[in-house]
């Protein structure tokens, strides 16, 4: 009787062993193995955006801020196009009228201000993008400028006129880029590409713009 006790100790030794390494497994190893591959995959999704934006944005995971966003220039132009703008400057004085004809060739860039947030949130198999409202960076006269004066009865064209002819000139040129579709492309161009690399992760992604975002101080 005592050998047969001695017995079902062992045996219940050994399955209470068995079943602390099941469980330490299946609450410790398993999370801590599902949660590094979650990070690493998200770190990957850093990355893979790096490579394409040229910057690192702010990868939060279940709440847990994984990557910090790190950019080496101020703004990303995602859209970059040349326009042929034509604008028509006048004056007149003492009932005569001077006009000058401009038109020339820019160059708009549009894209988002990184001075504001841009942070991937991961949640399971969702992300959530959270990047700055798109608007126009840059428009630059890049073509010869033609001009075709018109001259009043007795207020002629001179080069003060053209000074400031060419400088309205410029100012609506931006205006009409504003006004276009450059800063739609943009926000086009950027959820086309974050939704693909996203995809490639098995995530699906909404695309948040909010202009109000800043950016995250890393804690010290």
């Amino acid at each position: 009787m005592i050998m047969v006790s001695n017995r079902k100790i062992v045996l219940i030794i050994l399955l209470v062993m068995a079943l602390s390494a099941t469980t330490y497994f299946m609450l410790v190893v398993i999370p801590a193995k599902i949660a590094r591959q979650t990070y690493d995959g998200a770190k990957q999704i850093g990355k893979d955006v790096a490579s394409v934006f040229q910057l690192t944005p702010e990868v939060i995971v279940n709440n847990t801020i994984i990557l910090q966003q790190k950019s080496p220039v101020l703004e990303l132009a995602t859209i970059k196009q040349q326009f042929q703008h034509q604008y028509s400057w006048m004056n007149t004085w003492a009932g005569s009228t001077k006009k000058i004809n401009i038109s020339g060739v820019f160059e708009s860039k549009a894209g988002f201000d990184l001075n504001k947030r841009f942070s991937i949130a991961i949640h399971d198999e969702h992300a959530t993008v959270l990047l700055p409202a798109p608007q126009v960076l840059s428009v630059e006269l890049v073509g010869d400028v033609k001009f075709s004066d018109e001259h009043g009865i007795w207020n002629w064209v001179n080069q003060q006129d053209r000074a400031n002819a060419i400088e309205a000139f410029q100012r609506d040129a931006r205006t009409y880029a504003q006004q276009g579709e450059f800063v739609q492309m943009a926000k086009n161009n950027a959820k086309e590409k974050l939704t693909a690399i996203l995809k490639a992760h098995g995530k699906t992604a909404e695309i948040v713009f909010d202009d109000s975002a800043k950016v995250i101080a890393p804690e010290r």
